[in-house]
């Protein structure tokens, strides 16, 4: 092993202290940084996806359009460095961590029809990104407000 000083180093790499080096995002702010991108778009018009769901697991993976919420994704060149492979519905599935039926939700044709609004998109993946921050599924939503408004009744019966 060849031991060179803090100088040497300086002169063949960029030498900074670790709480300097940049970290990975994690998955909300991925979904937040597609967001962000979306929005850049302005109302610009953007190709949905056709039929996600009634695809094999191997077709869905590979599906892909020119101009689509995907492939704005893969423009960003920081999601692009953090690791997004492509603009597939398996790239976004394996890079972003939602499943196949959150991103059929996102951009899929029986959704939104032929295009989408980027601005749309963009909320609906910030959507996406605000139920990753909170580290909860999808689901419970609407059980949380069903239970909140049952106790509600129930707590007007009593207090009759």
């Amino acid at each position: 092993m060849e031991h060179k000083t803090l100088e040497e180093m300086r002169n063949v790499a960029a030498v900074q202290p670790g709480w300097l080096a940049a970290r990975p995002l994690t998955k909300s702010e991925r979904l937040e940084r597609w967001a962000e991108a979306l929005e850049r778009q302005g109302g610009r018009r953007l190709k949905t996806l056709f039929e996600i769901e009634y695809l094999s697991r191997s077709e869905r993976a590979a599906l892909r359009a020119n101009d689509s919420p995907l492939s704005v994704a893969f423009a960003d060149q920081r999601l692009r460095a953090e690791g997004l492979a492509g603009d597939t519905v398996g790239d976004a599935v394996a890079f972003f961590g939602i499943s196949e039926m959150e991103l059929h939700g996102i951009l899929c044709f029986c959704h939104h029809g032929d295009t989408m609004s980027a601005g749309a998109a963009a909320a609906r993946v910030r959507a996406a990104a605000v139920r990753a921050a909170w580290n909860r599924p999808r689901y419970l939503s609407p059980m949380l407000i069903g239970g909140v408004a049952a106790a509600m009744v129930a707590i007007g019966a009593l207090a009759v």
